[in-house]
């Protein structure tokens, strides 16, 4: 007879699930801004072009994120999760063999989708995680469950590092050449998120799962009322783009520096997205957000773009994990799926919008700051309307 597996911590699950993250956000997602350079002068993109793949990539977000709860109602969150991270990979891959605009959107628009399937189903054994680590016994603590979240969505440092060190490698020199080395990089981010999908299916084992059948039922619907000024303080949010004017190597530091802000985030904000059943983190962390996206236009100098990464690292992911926490405490299990994914939708619209609008500014203009500008008060009104988000009374919901 087989011995049985040993318990697991919560805090080691948590990092085999953060490989979702690093695969659906760091590696799919992240990494463009350090394609975009190389592949915009190989290929002849204007900025316009380069903000569309952008938006082609968050509208396929925005489908599977539309998509998944069904799915997590036919197959359950573990094989959405897997299965999702299997796809990515050779998505990735497979930008390396094209050149065409045509099929770099549609390749674009289907790694989002797959990324969202990740993204979210992640978050929702985080989530259960999250619930069941009070269970734990052994001689330490255990662990809050907004640490727990914090390292899920931490995990999408490991993505952003990895991505860090091997983009610039082939596209400067080190693989192909200059601008020409971009297809061996989408290659070795597929093979990475490949690597990181085979540990996850070794690692996550079905018991991480509450299976097919457990999720909110049809009749069962999510209530957006309640939630109305969390979800619109989430559509603001963007994803990074670095200052211009950067040699290889100071990109290559300033996004390593990003990732391990990343990273070190669960640990810092652990403790308020534990606290806070209303909007009060994601409040305070759009706010944080703002300084990181305006300092590179207050202040042109080098120091101040490596502090904005730095702070802005430390923050993102803590934005997406407090609006699964606002989830976890206000509704039950049942109805997590639904919540996060409402969450990810709006943010996927916001996404879709602001990477198009941005690059005509650029093309306009003749630079990103002025896109900067205005990202970074949008963010304080996200902020002024994630504080006025209140705790939703349901005895239905999680303890905290």
């Amino acid at each position: 007879m087989s011995r049985p597996d040993p318990p697991r911590h919560p805090v080691g699950e948590a990092l085999v699930l953060a490989l979702g993250a690093a695969v659906s956000l760091g590696l799919a997602r992240f990494s463009y801004a350090l394609m975009l350079p190389p592949m915009r002068a190989d290929l002849g993109w204007s900025y316009l072009t380069g903000g569309l793949m952008n938006t082609v990539n968050a509208a396929g977000y925005l489908a599977g994120a539309l998509l998944l709860p069904m799915v997590l109602r036919r197959w359950g969150a573990r094989a959405a999760l897997l299965a999702g991270s299997l796809a990515a990979s050779g998505l990735l891959a497979a930008h390396g063999l094209v050149r065409s605009d045509l099929a770099l959107y549609g390749l674009r628009m289907a790694t989002g989708a797959a990324s969202a399937f990740v993204f979210v189903a992640g978050g929702v054994l985080a989530a259960g995680l999250a619930t069941r680590a009070a269970s734990v016994r052994g001689t330490l603590p255990a662990p809050s469950a907004g640490l727990l979240l914090g390292l899920y969505y931490g995990g999408t440092g490991i993505g952003i590092v990895a991505s860090a060190l091997v983009v610039p490698w082939w596209t400067d020199g080190g693989g192909a050449g200059a601008n020409g080395g971009w297809p061996g990089a989408w290659w070795a981010l597929g093979l990475i998120a490949l690597l990181a999908s085979l540990i996850m299916v070794w690692r996550v084992p079905p018991a991480e799962d509450t299976g097919p059948g457990a999720y909110s039922p049809p009749g069962d619907p999510f209530r957006w009322a309640p939630f109305a000024t969390g979800l619109a303080a989430i559509a603001p949010v963007r994803v990074w783009r670095r200052p211009q004017a950067m040699s290889g190597a100071a990109i290559t530091a300033f996004y390593v520096l990003l990732g391990l802000g990343v990273m070190a985030s669960p640990w810092l904000w652990a403790g308020l997205l534990q606290r806070q059943r209303g909007g009060g983190a994601l409040a305070r962390l759009n706010a944080l957000l703002a300084i990181a996206t305006a300092l590179p236009v207050l202040l042109v100098h080098p120091v101040a773009a490596f502090v904005s990464g730095a702070l802005f690292g430390g923050v993102f992911l803590s934005v997406v994990a407090s609006t699964t926490a606002l989830v976890r405490h206000n509704l039950a299990p049942s109805q997590w799926p639904r919540g996060i994914s409402a969450f990810t939708i709006v943010f996927a619209a916001g996404q879709i919008v602001g990477p198009g609008l941005s690059g005509l500014l650029a093309d306009a203009a003749g630079g990103l700051r002025q896109g900067l500008a205005v990202s970074a008060v949008v963010l304080l009104l996200g902020a002024a309307l994630a504080a006025l988000q209140k705790p939703i009374e349901s005895p239905k919901a999680a303890a905290p």
